[in-house]
């Protein structure tokens, strides 16, 4: 059974004003899938209606069961008060995990990032790209199902992105599936299983690569080449 169906037919922040239509697919276990589109395509707009923050939504996201997620926006979000350690021991609380794992995830974690001189600062105060990295280790440290994550590689250092891929494939690897929107096309051509490719606001192409040339009749075309080709195609019509 999927983790994550969506079947959206119409959605928008008001009435009578829709942003996406006709937008459905899938997200399976273990699976990585890329939304790609241009600005203002409905990237975020999708994944405010599956996050359940539209009330205009005529459709519907159905979420296995017992499925958790994990959603990783693309500007850090943090309370201006807490450290990163007392970010962790607040998730920990809510979502009810047990002390002692929690403590040995989190420190691996810290470790892993190069956070860990750093947990007991406010998060406010970090450069964008250990903000970046304490988001990632936030949505981490629950073992979620599955995780949302909008333009993860914005501030990343090098380094930074190959440990972010590194976690991700390891997250698959138990069975995790992750829905990432992204504007790199060359990474995600990399590291994606299936794309979901969007423009003004309606599905244009969606499969894997192999099935993306295919609809774009560009047999040997890079992903890149693919989303050109659809984008300007919409802007012609």
């Amino acid at each position: 059974m999927s983790l994550l169906q969506v079947d959206i037919q119409s959605a928008g922040y008001e009435k009578d004003n829709d942003i996406i239509q006709d937008i459905h697919f899938s997200l399976e276990k273990g699976e990585l899938v890329g939304l790609i589109g241009p600005n203002g395509a409905g990237k975020s707009t999708t994944i405010k209606t599956i996050l359940g923050l539209l009330g205009n939504i005529v459709g519907t996201v159905y979420f296995s069961n017992d499925t958790t997620y994990s959603y990783i926006p693309e500007r850090p979000i943090f309370y201006d008060e807490l450290t990163l350690w007392e970010h962790l021991d607040f998730v920990s609380s809510v979502e009810g995990l047990p002390d002692q794992p929690f403590k040995e995830k989190a420190n691996e974690l810290l470790e892993l990032y190069n956070l860990a001189d750093h947990a007991h600062e406010f998060p406010i105060k970090y450069s964008k790209g250990m903000q970046q990295k304490a988001m990632l280790i936030l949505a981490m440290i629950t073992n979620p199902s599955f995780y949302i994550i909008d333009e993860p590689f914005i501030g990343l250092d090098p380094n930074a992105m190959k440990l972010f891929l590194a976690s991700i494939q390891k997250e698959r690897t138990r069975g995790a599936g992750i829905l990432m929107s992204t504007h790199v096309l060359d990474t995600a051509e990399k590291v994606c299983d299936r794309f979901i490719i969007i423009d003004k606001g309606k599905l244009m192409a969606i499969g894997t690569l192999d099935e993306i040339r295919t609809q774009c009749q560009l047999p040997n075309g890079s992903l890149y080449d693919c989303f050109h080709q659809i984008s300007e195609g919409n802007q012609n019509e």
